[in-house]
């Protein structure tokens, strides 16, 4: 059965902490007691079922779409939301408090390693406990990754933190030790975890395990090699060792799945099917997901904004990225067809564009399954109309995610979120070898090409990349841009953009003076209500700019401070110890 996360496991472990005296309601070292807890194997499961708090929900949550809006949220060149991201725009200022660095931030950590000094304890065999130090291990690198992505350099904390004696009151240590920690406890984390097979479903097991690790040695690897020499990079390192370990951990993965694997993508909405479904339980791609019940949490809100524009909307600079359906880029390919209407855009493209985008070929379906046998919506124009917060920003809305059930757009909806997916090992692994030097056309068969194949595109030849003259990046090799090109492809709208920018150091090449734009708004023209399209400033060439006043000269991104975030004034004065960020003095 399909690994997923129910939500219910918090609600198991809150039903049963009632009959141990609360004990995740208090903080460890007074509210455990030893002769009430720390007894038997359950009692290990139960506090390890309190860490998958740490993955995403939105439950109960208005304005989100889950993972597909967060290319907008976070701020990235592949979507925006109706307003300036700040966090592109370079207007941040350092936090008086909180921040993401004040004591209460590293309460998780400390219930981890809370766990990891007692779990031995427990009257069980070490056959019986590996799995739940595993996921504690599992879990110390995700908090870590979050803060390091945050903040770069950190204190390296691995016993139960004690806010009253300073412990924070140590010196940050080089993001490239904080790594090598983490990638200590995966490295155990996937020795201890069980495989797939007999992994229960709703826990991380060996798989996911590495795949987060080959992410987080990817993102650290490239951020090493392409920061060096800044204030930023790591001094004597080049993130060779960590790009090292993404290839082979990824490759192992590849290898040895576990009975992951891509799902077919049939017919024209294969592959936007893929995002959209209740329950994941027999989707081998999909390999960590939040699943969803209307009778335990909730469910969340995300349709209620994806049968409009969500506040968001693709960029063309996104649009412009898919290739045509030869396997060569649109500049100067007679099968490109042009912006002047949506159907021209997708027409001859790359298969995964008009599955991510509405399109009005009268099959993207906007509501189905309504009441009383009434025939579908189909998608026909962007819905300009909508209030602000449902509205598309630049007329190419999002479709990717949305679920077209009548019923998921009511009120509440239950559509899984995904967390790990397999597609993400391939990109990794092609990437890691592209930057390493050492790819070859079997390892583009083994990664790139498969992703490809299964939405009917062309392979990549190593030997015969045909150039691109608005490369994102032309001062890398062809492969490392285009293998560069599939990850943004394959992943659009899922959350991953912005870190790529960061890693990658690429901010002075896709965001610095960069201004967002949109689809041709002239199509639209005499169709909807001009009372509407008016709200839509475009540029000279007609098309949607919708920050046209307010970044006259594009974004604002400070090279020398935004790619991490400051640490706050307070936490400056508590402790001496902890510099201040690149920038932000």
């Amino acid at each position: 059965m399909q690994n997923r996360i129910y939500i219910t496991i918090l609600m198991l472990a809150l039903f049963l902490a009632a009959c141990k005296k609360d004990f995740l309601d208090r903080t460890p070292e007074t509210s455990i007691s030893e002769a009430e807890f720390w007894k038997t194997q359950n009692d290990l499961q139960l506090y390890v079922n309190n860490f998958y708090t740490a993955f995403p929900s939105t439950i109960g949550a208005f304005g989100t779409i889950g993972p597909y809006g967060l290319d907008a949220d976070d701020g990235s060149d592949n979507m925006i939301t109706m307003s300036v991201n700040g966090n592109m725009n370079g207007v941040r200022t350092i936090p008086s408090s909180g921040g993401g660095w004040a004591y209460g931030d590293w309460s998780t950590l400390r219930n981890i390693n809370y766990f990891m000094v007692n779990y031995n304890k427990v009257n069980a065999s070490w056959d019986n406990q590996k799995t739940y130090v595993g996921e504690a291990l599992f879990f110390r690198a995700w908090f870590y990754f979050s803060k390091l992505r945050q903040f770069g350099d950190l204190p390296w904390v691995n016993k139960p933190l004690d806010i009253t004696s300073g412990e924070l009151k140590t010196p940050r240590l080089s993001r490239a030790v904080i790594v090598d920690s983490i990638m200590n406890d995966l490295d155990r984390a996937v020795q201890y975890l069980p495989s797939k097979a007999s992994a229960q479903a709703s826990r991380v097991n060996k798989q996911v395990a590495q795949l987060f690790q080959a992410r987080i040695a990817l993102f650290e690897g490239t951020w090493e090699k392409y920061h060096a020499g800044t204030a930023f990079g790591v001094n004597g390192s080049d993130g060779t060792k960590f790009l090292q370990k993404a290839a082979t951990v990824s490759a192992d993965l590849i290898a040895n799945p576990g009975g992951y694997a891509l799902v077919a993508t049939p017919g024209t909405d294969g592959y936007w099917r893929i995002f959209n479904q209740v329950n994941y339980s027999s989707n081998t791609e999909v390999m960590l997901w939040r699943q969803y019940d209307l009778n335990i949490n909730g469910g969340h809100y995300w349709h209620r904004y994806t049968n409009t524009g969500a506040g968001r909307g693709l960029t063309k600079n996104l649009v412009d990225y898919y290739l045509c359906t030869d396997g060569n880029p649109i500049t100067g390919n007679a099968l490109y067809q042009g912006d002047a209407t949506l159907l021209n855009v997708v027409k001859n493209r790359d298969p995964r564009m008009a599955q991510t985008i509405y399109i009005n070929d009268g099959n993207h379906i906007v509501t189905n399954n309504r009441p009383n046998g009434a025939a579908p919506n189909i998608f026909d124009v962007p819905t300009f109309s909508a209030p602000n917060e449902q509205k598309p920003a630049t007329g190419y809305q999002v479709y990717k995610g949305h679920d077209p059930d009548y019923n998921q757009q009511q009120d509440r909806g239950t559509s899984g979120y995904i967390i790990f997916r397999f597609a993400e090992a391939l990109l990794i692994y092609a990437e890691a070898k592209a930057e390493l030097g050492t790819i070859s056309q079997n390892d583009l068969d083994l990664s790139v090409n498969k992703l490809r194949a299964r939405v009917g595109m062309p392979n990549m030849l190593l030997a015969a990349i045909t150039a691109d003259p608005k490369w994102e990046f032309p001062a890398l090799s062809p492969v490392i841009n285009e293998v560069r090109r599939e990850r943004r492809v394959e992943l659009a709208c899922e959350g991953y953009r912005k870190d790529d920018i960061f890693r990658w150091a690429a901010a002075d090449e896709l965001i610095v003076g960069w201004k967002p734009k949109g689809a041709k708004l002239a199509q639209w023209t005499g169709v909807v209500d001009s009372k509407y399209l008016t709200s839509y400033p475009v540029d000279e060439n007609g098309y949607i700019e919708l920050f046209k006043t307010n970044l006259a000269t594009g974004y604002k991104f400070n090279l020398l401070r935004d790619y991490l975030s400051p640490i706050p004034t307070d936490q400056m004065v508590l402790n001496p110890d902890i510099k201040q960020n690149p920038g932000w003095q």
